[in-house]
């Protein structure tokens, strides 16, 4: 894939949207962090900082504000889905343009159909990414995984233009595949995390204890997940769920799960609400799902 000069917002630059910032400036593109104040002027003088065995470590120059203030060839949402609607005043319609993409890297499924309320819908590219990156403070960043994956996709996105995205990626170092599905893509995600997310935060353990300890429900979580994600028309089967599970590192915590370990709001609304709300939509019981979305909306509320 070429590697044409962009320039690139980065709304969020935390553990996601930082690393990503970083790859892209170090490989040549213009990149506009967008963040508060404090952030935004540590970042301006200071750079990101990237600590990561697979990128090595390095220091990449990024300009930073406050607020889009001019048009962009895309800007990558990397913020919690419990602070969107906060978080994309900073990006003004009318300072995006008509051609810039807005790629949400964001949990759940709802928020493509939020976004295209705000912006064009032909700008609108959902994106998932694989990866295990935190901002341990402004600027800087640690990547932990081996791999930073992306599928990127978008119904009513010219495929050209998301190509051009990828292709900036790929030349960054991040693995990227253009997916034609958008609701598959979204539902591959979904049907991993929802379980993952919530049964780690309910228990408080990280997933090789839920995969010892708490199997039963786990197996029927999954099954619950993979039937709402096929009325969706994203068929998901329930064994390759499960064995990815059984495959991950067994240490492995959700991030809804460090956020209550943190005490920050859990994104339980757009994960197990999206959710339950889709299985209401079909018709599909999910009686194992609603008892640990209810379990959780009370903790958080205490």
């Amino acid at each position: 894939m070429a590697n044409d000069r962009l320039t690139v917002a980065v709304l969020g630059p935390g553990g996601v949207g930082g690393l990503l910032a970083a790859l892209l400036a170090r490989a040549g593109h213009r990149v506009i962090c967008l963040a508060g104040d404090e952030t935004a002027r540590a970042l301006a003088a200071d750079g990101i900082r990237v600590r990561s065995e697979h990128f090595g470590d390095f220091t990449a120059r990024v300009e930073a504000d406050t607020e889009l203030r001019e048009p962009v060839d895309a800007c990558l949402i990397a913020v919690k889905a419990t602070v969107l609607d906060a978080a994309l005043e900073r990006v003004p319609a009318k300072a995006l343009g008509d051609a810039g993409l807005v790629v949400p890297f964001l949990n759940g499924v709802e928020h493509p159909a939020t976004l295209r309320e705000r912006y064009r819908p032909e700008q609108v590219a959902p994106a998932v990414i694989r990866v295990e990156s935190a901002r341990v403070a402004p600027g800087l960043i640690e990547h932990g995984s081996p791999f930073a994956e992306v599928d990127l996709t978008g119904d009513t996105v010219p495929r050209e233009r998301l190509d051009a995205l990828a292709g900036a990626l790929e030349w960054a170092g991040v693995r990227v595949q253009v997916k034609d599905d958008e609701a598959a893509t979204l539902w591959a995600k979904m049907s991993f995390l929802a379980p993952f997310a919530l049964l780690t935060t309910r228990y408080g353990v990280p997933l090789g204890d839920v995969c010892t300890l708490h199997r039963e429900e786990l197996v029927a979580l999954v099954e619950e997940t993979a039937a709402v994600s096929r009325a969706s028309g994203a068929p998901v089967d329930p064994a390759a769920a499960l064995a990815r599970y059984d495959a991950f590192p067994p240490g492995a915590k959700s991030s809804m799960q460090r956020d209550a370990e943190t005490g920050r709001t859990l994104e339980l609304d757009a994960i197990g609400g999206a959710l339950l709300r889709a299985a209401e939509r079909f018709g599909v019981p999910v009686p194992v799902a609603s008892g640990l979305v209810r379990e959780l909306a009370g903790t958080a509320d205490n």
